[in-house]
């Protein structure tokens, strides 16, 4: 997944003005408690490291502050045991709600993994899956995205279909009894990746048919390859768990881009989703100017 070092860059008098506060010149709201959006959006570990410093517990602490309610975090994985307990008991303090994490288990770019029906990569992808579980638990997680690799070449499409819903159905299996949830990810990154569409990611939710198998709808992603966002997330929404935001073209906060996020949140909200929408994008500005315009974003695109 195009995981980049995210952009940052705005004017801070602006925020001022925007807020009407001097607290806002300092980088934060006047009264960060009194901002309610109306859909849960989660930024990441980063998005506000120039506001709130390096530790993650203290960044979680400033999302909370400035009226989020909830966070995600591509990397927890990877992260010691110690911090991801830490993290937890901040997001607990504040009411944060914990969203996806990556099942990290190929190298995307460069390996055919799920595709293959090669069992050494279902072994590999299913043990990455029950060390999932642990981590769900220790950071009160329930989503985890799963990307099952590039094409392989050498199979007929409808083989590697195959192969792809045989180890998902064995990884819910690893998901269900812990009420756990698997959002498989349409990506944009690149023409060889097998899962590209939203309609082909639910015809693999409907194989694999367990509620530990659903879809995450990122709207970037969806942007580049698809576009009609809203006939696509109707068609596909009984199979729609989570969502991912980025605006299109450069992957950064709404208002960036081309992409109409007011009606797109718009149409969420009415469809009467309440889960988590992750923030995962860069910051068009940089510093702490460029944080702040985030925030505004979200206030401006949350508005309808």
């Amino acid at each position: 997944m195009q995981r980049r070092n995210f952009l940052k860059k705005s004017l801070l008098t602006s925020a001022a003005v925007a807020t009407g506060s001097t607290a806002a010149l300092a980088g934060t709201p006047a009264e960060p408690s009194k901002r309610q959006f109306k859909l849960k959006y989660a930024p990441h570990i980063g998005m506000f490291e120039q506001s709130a410093g390096k530790d993650p517990s203290d960044q979680l602490t400033f999302m909370a502050e400035m009226g989020f309610r909830a966070f995600e975090d591509n990397g927890m994985m990877g992260r010691p045991v110690a911090e991801q307990e830490r993290m937890a008991a901040t997001m607990s303090q504040h009411g944060i709600q914990m969203g996806v994490f990556v099942v990290g288990f190929d190298n995307w770019p460069l390996s055919t993994s799920l595709t293959s029906g090669d069992q050494g990569w279902r072994d590999k992808f299913l043990n990455a899956c029950r060390s999932a579980v642990e981590v769900a638990k220790r950071v009160h997680a329930k989503w985890m995205t799963v990307v099952p690799g590039n094409f392989d070449r050498r199979l007929p499409m409808g083989i590697q279909t195959a192969n792809v819903v045989e180890s998902l159905r064995r990884a819910a299996e690893i998901f269900e009894p812990h009420g756990l949830v698997m959002v498989l990810e349409p990506l944009s990154d690149t023409p060889d990746l097998f899962m590209r569409y939203s309609d082909q990611t639910y015809l693999l939710c409907k194989a694999v048919n367990s509620p530990s198998c659903k879809i995450l709808f990122d709207m970037w992603h969806m942007q580049r390859n698809e576009g009609r966002m809203t006939v696509n997330m109707d068609l596909c929404w009984e199979e729609i768990a989570y969502f991912q935001i980025g605006d299109e073209p450069g992957r950064n906060e709404p208002t960036t881009g081309e992409v109409n996020y007011k009606n797109l949140f718009k149409h969420i909200h009415q469809k009467g989703y309440t889960g988590i929408l992750g923030m995962e994008h860069g910051n068009w500005n940089e510093g702490k100017e460029g944080e702040m315009a985030v925030i505004r974003a979200y206030e401006e695109v949350d508005a309808f």
